[in-house]
């Protein structure tokens, strides 16, 4: 196509133009020819493509670099079709706190409203998911909207921005300068906020800081890590948040997630004042909102978040601090701790049980013992390697045994979406090639965005995906043995070779029947320099790191008979 040469450029170039403006390297797109315009506009601009098999896999992927970046991955995706098959990536981004951009196509404007081809009201479908959803109805405004959808997407609470292109404003041509490029608004904390704050940690006698959310970053963590170690008060971090603070620091508790080690619910439900930075607290780290009283704690309850909309939205608490972590943390640093600390002994025996609670792998039936495997990896890993898993039971064994030690590090949905592992992986290696990444995914979980093995092959992006096959949807099967044992309908599975899979898509595949040839099934992946699947076969009964689906069984009919 013949460029002009009166100023003017397409909606298409403007729109592409914007993206280098805000500093994105990488964009992940499934093809549609509802966007024909900007994908031509990417042709001769800087910005590395990926091209992926599935409109979820490309959001996933693009959730992924948001996540480890904190600026937010961008999506490409046709209409309809298109735009309901990216609907995971964004309902992640919505539950994580992502910031996430998805530009979708649209229908022609003089179509609008007679439910043409593939037509969306994407103001009604990803209104209540997304933080902005809007169409651009004018090429002119482009620079604008998009500036806008960065500030939005990043800003207080992150999440995600969907954005309408009908596919003749993108063709248009139209004389407008580029937007200035955006930062994140930083959010700090008062002083008086502060000086209330350090009133309440000099007069407390068992504190305990709870450390989750997004907008963190390794200057963050690394101030976070500095005040527990002034202060010598234990650090716990929420679900799929483990890498806010190196997991052998002194002051870490554990993981307030699912499998939650007893002895730290415990001392949270013991503590007298609670500090919760950046996280919402919700269902999965307050076990079921049972951790705290609603509305009102009994304990002392300091929130610190960056969306004011979220402080005082489930619990009330004793002193809200609207600030982002990463201002809060540099905040802490004029914190002075009291004089004498009198909760040091907890603290260290706080330690103590994380460490005694992961150490050693819990017994297994079967040939694989997959806490073995992790424990192996985590003793064999580089420490900045990416660990990214889909959802299911196999994550458990993840998040007890895997210790987390840099920022970033650990790549999972919060949300709870099955097939997140594959894509994520994809997305973080995209971006960061120099870095080992390792993929979990169990068997039900691959097979829901496995197809974006095929992406990395074709793209020759080489991380390692360990798929856990138990033959089961083990999550609900767990369930299932509890509320109606023996009663087993819906949640058995029959699976490929999963080796011969990678294979025939031209990557490496290795089986494992037993957990002491895992350690050189990962070398040869290593080796092969390829995308990789190692299929572990794991034992059906082996629910999670504590119990075995017979003893959920046992348990359940026991119970009932009483």
């Amino acid at each position: 196509m013949l460029r002009a040469n009166d100023g003017t450029r397409t909606g298409g170039e403007i729109l592409v133009d914007q993206l280098l403006v805000h500093g994105v390297q990488h964009v992940f797109c499934v093809p549609g020819e509802s966007y024909l315009a900007a994908l031509d506009a990417f042709y001769d601009r800087p910005i590395k493509l990926t091209v992926c098999r599935q409109e979820g896999g490309a959001t996933m992927a693009a959730e992924a670099i948001g996540k480890v970046t904190g600026r937010p991955g961008v999506a490409f995706v046709t209409r309809g079709p298109g735009a309901t098959n990216a609907s995971p990536g964004i309902h992640i981004a919505r539950q994580d706190s992502t910031p996430l951009i998805v530009f979708v196509g649209q229908v022609a404007r003089e179509m609008r409203d007679r439910e043409a081809f593939q037509e969306l009201d994407y103001r009604a479908v990803f209104g209540t998911m997304a933080k902005w959803a809007t169409e651009i109805d004018d090429p002119a405004r482009i620079p604008e909207i998009v500036s806008r959808a960065f500030y939005t997407a990043c800003n207080g609470r992150p999440g995600p921005v969907v954005i309408a292109l009908p596919e003749d404003m993108l063709v248009e041509r139209a004389a407008v300068p580029d937007a200035p490029s955006f930062e994140p608004v930083e959010t700090w904390p008062g002083l008086a906020d502060m000086a209330k704050l350090q009133k309440l940690l000099w007069a407390a006698k068992s504190p305990i800081v709870l450390a989750g959310g997004s907008r963190w970053s390794e200057q963050a963590t690394a101030s976070l890590a500095r005040f527990a170690e002034r202060f010598d008060v234990p650090v716990a971090t929420t679900f799929r948040r483990t890498h806010l603070i190196d997991t052998l620091h002194p002051s870490y508790a554990g993981d307030v997630g699912l499998g939650i080690n007893p002895k730290l619910l415990a001392r949270i439900k013991a503590s007298d004042l609670i500090v919760l930075i950046g996280g919402r607290l919700s269902e999965i780290p307050s076990q079921s909102y049972s951790l705290l009283d609603i509305p009102g704690p009994r304990q002392t309850l300091v929130h610190v978040h960056p969306g004011a909309e979220e402080l005082g939205r489930v619990y009330h608490p004793h002193l809200a601090i609207n600030a982002a972590p990463t201002g809060f943390a540099a905040a802490l640093e004029g914190l002075q701790p009291p004089n004498e600390i009198t909760w040091r002994a907890a603290t260290k025996a706080a330690h103590a049980d994380y460490l005694e609670w992961t150490e050693k792998a819990t017994p297994q039936p079967g040939g694989v013992n997959l806490g073995e495997i992790v424990v192996w990896l985590r003793d064999n890993l580089p420490p900045d390697s990416f660990i990214t898993t889909g959802a299911g039971n196999f994550s458990a064994w993840v998040h007890r045994f895997y210790r987390f030690r840099r920022f970033a590090t650990h790549i999972g949905p919060c949300s709870g979406s099955m097939g997140y592992g594959v894509p994520s992986a994809l997305g973080v290696k995209r971006a960061f090639p120099e870095r080992t990444v390792v993929c979990f995914a169990g068997d039900g979980d691959f097979l829901m965005n496995g197809q974006e093995f095929m992406t990395a092959v074709q793209y020759d992006i080489p991380f390692i995906i360990v798929v856990v096959d138990n033959g089961t949807y083990g999550t609900i099967r767990m369930h299932q043995e509890r509320e109606y044992p023996t009663r087993v309908v819906a949640t058995e599975l029959k699976n490929p070779d999963f080796a011969a899979y990678a294979k025939a898509f031209g990557g490496f595949g290795i089986m494992v029947d037993k957990t002491a040839d895992f350690a050189a099934a990962f070398r040869a992946a290593e080796k092969s320099g390829k995308p990789s699947i190692i299929h572990l076969k794991v034992d059906t009964n082996a629910s999670t790191p504590g119990m075995t689906l017979e003893g959920i069984r046992q348990k359940s009919l026991t119970s009932a008979k009483a």
